[in-house]
């Protein structure tokens, strides 16, 4: 009876660790229509990072426009929704697939888009160019959805659109749901999808925004206009636009950005700023509560500040010489066999040699050749052989191909045969004996 007893209560055990595993495996999920998924609000439960500027930001991010690279960071990387931040990918989108003259008309599930709102009625018809304006100036809920209807078709459409641009542009951390940036889930391969991005991915779309897409000058003169005026279509009402981007006219250089608040969210701020060559990005998230809405505009200028005050171009190119690479088995330029055939390289001419890098003080770079002592025959002039690489801090941030200025051909069993003639012929006496050669 006692062993009938020990081992009832072994099992019992045994079942109560697996029923505990599996609720600790389960404690991340959550159901939706029915299905139990997995939560990805683990992903966004941040490890806090070192903030020697002590921002208010739960994420922040300063980046080099020019190169992407982080200059600042704190919990960069973290997931978090970005309210009307959102709408920088809106607008970029709808500037490069669709026609600034296209005419706009809207839905009822446009017209019945929560505040912030244009207040547009079912039907009525706007331009794309001035419902673009309403959208990146007033941030308004409305313009944002008659755009993402007009330009993908439907919001679900526009959001396949939004999301194939950030796969594009490396932003593996982002997901779009709504042109406005509202917040939203879906369920979405077996698992529920926040509308959510990080710092670092925000900051990078802006790069892309403001530097890089063939709409950038368009995407630029809507962000950086402080007032706007426009009516519908049909002229029956009249409408006036302005920037709530405060830091166009309170910190020098600041010359694009889009803030974004939902109760998820917080907070945000994406922006913009050049001074001497330099461009900046910016990029907040969850930066404050109500009545806390001043403090994205702290934080922003502490960013942009930090980058001004340590960083500055430095041209780091340096000129390299290479030992010249032995050809093994080559054919000798001299036609000797006893000479070694010593082939010289280097960076190739069409390369730039120049690279400016916006560093710190304290910012060392490592320039490293890496190039082979031997080669095996044959090789050709032009050929790629190496590299010169440029790091910082482990990372790679050039690398220049190292091109053969010559080639070398291959020794064979018919060289030798030619060789050994032409030897034979050259010798004193043979001539008289072969007097055709």
């Amino acid at each position: 009876m006692r062993h009938v007893i020990r081992a009832f209560l072994a099992a019992a055990f045994v079942l109560l660790l697996v029923i505990g595993t599996v609720v600790f495996q389960l404690k991340e999920t959550r159901t939706v229509n029915g299905k139990v998924t997995v939560e990805e609000d683990k992903v966004q439960q941040s490890v806090q990072t070192k903030d020697e500027l002590n921002l208010y930001a739960q994420s922040a991010v300063l980046m080099d426009a020019s190169t992407g690279r982080v200059l600042y960071g704190k919990n960069e990387d973290i997931i978090r929704p970005m309210a009307s931040t959102t709408k920088i990918m809106t607008c970029i989108i709808a500037l490069e697939y669709g026609n600034l003259s296209d005419e706009v008309i809207a839905s009822q599930n446009a017209a019945s888009q929560p505040k912030v709102h244009l207040g547009v009625y079912k039907g009525e018809k706007f331009l794309l160019k001035d419902l673009l304006y309403s959208l990146m100036l007033e941030s308004h809920n409305d313009a944002a959805m008659m755009i993402a209807e007009h330009v993908g078709g439907s919001m679900e459409g526009f959001a396949q659109m939004m999301n194939q641009k950030a796969r594009d542009l490396g932003c593996s951390n982002t997901y779009f749901i709504t042109p406005n940036g509202l917040d939203a889930k879906e369920e979405k391969d077996g698992q529920v999808k926040e509308h959510s991005t990080t710092a670092a991915d925000l900051a990078r779309i802006m790069n892309y925004c403001i530097g890089q897409s063939p709409k950038k000058e368009e995407f630029l003169e809507i962000t950086g206009t402080q007032n706007y005026s426009f009516q519908d279509l049909d002229r029956k009402r009249n409408f006036s636009c302005i920037n709530h981007n405060a830091l166009l006219n309170s910190m020098n250089g600041a010359f694009s950005g889009k803030t974004g608040f939902t109760g998820g969210a917080g907070y945000s701020y994406v922006g913009a700023l050049k001074d001497d060559g330099r461009v900046f990005t910016i990029a907040l998230l969850g930066c404050g509560w109500p009545p806390h809405k001043t403090y994205k505009w702290s934080d922003a200028r502490k960013l942009f500040q930090y980058g001004l005050d340590r960083y500055r171009y430095k041209d780091v190119f340096q000129e390299t010489r290479f030992d010249d690479i032995y050809v093994k088995n080559g054919v000798p330029t001299s036609g000797r066999l006893e000479d070694p055939v010593m082939i010289s390289c280097g960076i190739s001419d069409s390369e730039e040699k120049s690279l400016k890098m916006l560093l710190a003080d304290d910012e060392k770079i490592t320039v490293e050749a890496e190039i082979p002592k031997e080669l095996k025959a044959p090789v050709t002039k032009g050929q790629t052989v190496g590299s010169v690489v440029y790091r910082l801090n482990g990372e790679v941030l050039k690398s220049y191909p190292v091109c053969l200025k010559e080639g070398a051909d291959r020794l064979t069993p018919l060289w030798y045969a030619k060789t050994i003639i032409k030897d034979y012929l050259s010798m004193p006496g043979v001539k008289s004996i072969f007097p055709f050669y």
